[in-house]
């Protein structure tokens, strides 16, 4: 039958008819209307409004292109949130734990470790910690031009001028008045393209002497490699340009703990001489990348930037989350876009895992504390260099193991395994040393205990190990007062002449 006949037979299906063809058409119409408005936005959201080298270091400016990236990553600046153990707030790490201030006697991370907050304040940070001195004057920085590195976008321009070799050398207020922008889009994109990109040479030259080719990295693994650039163990090598503390990443043997100690055993690299023991000590930096490729997230293709800058949507428009932070201040959009577990029960989870690395680290750092202070025993009763020579090798391989754990923020989450196994490892090499040491100070003829110092407080450890903080918190507060000011005038004055123009064919 004809639907004409069937309606009218049945008139009222008629209307059923016309009502339901009026319904879909109104529909498809709003879905199209959507669709032109969705695109009309996609258009304005990314038609870029000002033009701009590849050099341009002011956040702000790449933001007038792409304003909703730009506002996520100013939320850097909020350091509201603290976790179990880390977050963005300010955490004085050597408050929280003062055995680290004996660990790095005679070192600079002696003086001042917090916590680093949000990328905002990354140049900030820099110039505050007791750790890059106060040049003032004819006084100079402890730390070299090349601890800038990974601090600002500021920084492949200034490659870009002088060199990268030439960019290293000198002392760090070198680059005082020339690096004032905080990490930000340079340091990640292409200009043109926005397609991620590698700008420190560190990374690059690393993967060429390991005889990979970054440039055959997939979009998903460069979401990891941008990270990369900076999170990662780092040392400055003096040998490959003369009177250069060059950046170098220790992976020519591979990425583990023992990988890296054996290549800087065989070159006989000692970043300082512990104060107390005398030991040639290693300070791990931040291997986080190194950490992560050996945990679950890795090797199911899970990126940093999955986790840490997950996606997010606003106007209708889909964008990465600038907004770079712990995944627990953002179980929704990071965690439970693959886990279906309620928020509590997932951050519980991660915090039990924490718990347990924590209590072994712990542990290691006590052990870590003894036989520095009864190395030093041992020196006072007149031990040789010779009686003494593997003591210290334990003790420098101890805690390296212990600080390549501790380093890595987010380790004890990102690999609790490997990271539960190199502290194991350390606690082993470390009981060794003081077996040693115990049958050492037995001939010198000390058949006591080597008693704990009492190190409460960081205040109370530092000055166990004779630090003297008023002196250094003074100084520092006069360069801050007198020359931070001067750098930054002469930034601000420089930035003026920096080109950019409007976009004219938009």
């Amino acid at each position: 039958m004809a639907i004409s006949d069937y309606v009218k037979k049945h008139p009222a299906m008629g209307w059923v008819i016309f009502l339901t063809t009026v319904l879909v058409v109104f529909l498809l119409g709003l879905l199209a209307s959507s669709i032109v408005e969705r695109r009309a936005e996609a258009v304005f959201a990314y038609t870029p409004q000002v033009e701009y080298s590849q050099f341009e270091p002011r956040n702000e400016i790449w933001g007038k292109n792409f304003p909703m990236q730009y506002q996520s990553h100013l939320q850097t600046q909020d350091t509201s949130f603290r976790s179990k153990y880390n977050g963005s707030a300010t955490i004085d790490m050597l408050e929280e734990n003062p055995r680290m201030v004996v660990l790095w006697a005679g070192y600079g991370f002696a003086k001042d470790y917090v916590q680093a907050r949000g990328h905002y304040y990354a140049v900030k940070d820099l110039r505050h910690t007791l750790r890059t001195g106060a040049p003032i004057g004819d006084k100079t920085s402890p730390m070299p031009a090349t601890c800038w590195t990974c601090k600002s976008p500021d920084v492949p321009r200034l490659m870009e001028e002088l060199g990268v070799a030439e960019f290293y050398r000198g002392p760090w207020e070198r680059h005082g008045e020339e690096i004032v922008n905080p990490i930000g889009c340079g340091d990640c994109h292409d200009a043109e393209s926005m397609n991620l990109r590698i700008s420190r040479p560190a990374l690059l030259e690393a993967f060429e002497r390991t005889g990979r080719d970054i440039n055959k990295a997939s979009h998903q693994e460069m979401r990891s490699l941008v990270c990369a650039q900076c999170h990662v163990e780092y040392y400055f090598n003096k040998d490959k340009v003369e009177g250069v503390p060059y950046l170098t990443l220790p992976w020519d043997n591979g990425l583990t703990a023992e990988d890296m100690e054996a290549y800087y055993d065989n070159m006989e690299f000692v970043d300082w001489r512990h104060k107390l023991s005398k030991a040639p000590m290693l300070k791990a930096q931040h291997p986080g990348y190194e950490i992560y490729l050996t945990g679950t997230h890795a090797s199911r293709g899970i990126s940093c930037a999955d986790c840490h800058m997950p996606f997010m949507s606003e106007g209708g428009q889909k964008f990465t989350d600038h907004h770079i932070q712990s995944p627990l201040n953002n179980v929704a959009n990071s965690c439970q876009v693959c886990h279906r577990e309620e928020t509590e029960r997932l951050i519980k989870d991660v915090h039990a895992r924490q718990d347990k690395i924590i209590q072994s680290r712990n542990k290691l750092e006590e052990l870590l504390v003894s036989a520095h202070v009864e190395a030093k025993k041992c020196w006072e009763l007149g031990a040789t260099e010779k009686q003494m020579k593997d003591i210290l090798q334990n003790i420098r391989h101890a805690q390296w193991r212990w600080d390549y754990a501790a380093a890595g923020h987010g380790s004890s989450f990102h690999s609790p395994v490997e990271t539960g196994r190199t502290i194991a490892s350390g606690l082993s090499i470390v009981a060794e040393a003081r077996l040693k040491l115990a049958r050492l100070l037995a001939q010198l003829g000390h058949n006591k205990v080597v008693p704990y110092p009492d190190i409460a407080t960081k205040a109370k450890a530092q000055e166990f190990i004779g630090l003297d903080m008023d002196k250094l918190r003074t100084e520092k507060e006069l360069f801050l007062e007198q020359v931070v000011p001067r750098w930054l005038e002469k930034a601000a004055e420089r930035e003026t002449a920096y080109k950019v123009s409007a976009n004219l064919n938009q």
